[in-house]
């Protein structure tokens, strides 16, 4: 079953993140607690973490694209 990994809130002020680059290419193996892709907050560039195992299968949104949280 796919699950679509939504932009979390990296900070507690945070309502939209660019998304500065991917660290995993789509067919990767995830392990939970892997880092996905960094992400620039309001405040600095952080990780973006896997909640979960499994198989990135596609990329919803390019490098330097923003979203909301």
């Amino acid at each position: 079953m796919a699950t679509k990994v939504m932009m979390e809130a990296l900070s507690p002020t945070m309502e939209e993140g660019r998304l500065v680059k991917w660290t995993k290419n789509v067919g990767d193996a995830v392990k939970s607690g892997d880092t996905i892709a960094e992400v620039e907050t309001d405040k600095a560039i952080m990780e973006l973490v896997a909640r979960g195992d499994g198989i990135l299968r596609a990329r919803l949104i390019e490098e330097g694209a923003t979203s909301a949280v």
